[in-house]
């Protein structure tokens, strides 16, 4: 594991990015580490997404319940 601290108030953590190839599918896969998850209290179910900033920054936000909601309503 390695962590890293960008400032006093972020933490990030390296994971490898996994290549899925099936007759059917391609996909990449990025696993969240528990240690991660529980840190930030993910539930099963729960909203995210990704959204790019640069070609080298990916932000994962989670999507608020009332966010969530009112575009499904749509």
């Amino acid at each position: 594991m390695l962590y890293t601290v960008e400032n006093k108030n972020t933490m990030g953590y390296q994971i490898k990015v996994q290549k899925v190839e099936r007759p059917t599918n391609r996909s990449y896969y990025v696993n969240l580490p528990v240690v991660l998850a529980e840190s930030l209290a993910i539930k099963k179910g729960e909203v995210w997404q990704w959204s790019v900033k640069d070609q080298d920054t990916l932000i994962f936000s989670r999507v608020k319940m009332e966010t969530a909601r009112a575009k499904s309503k749509k």
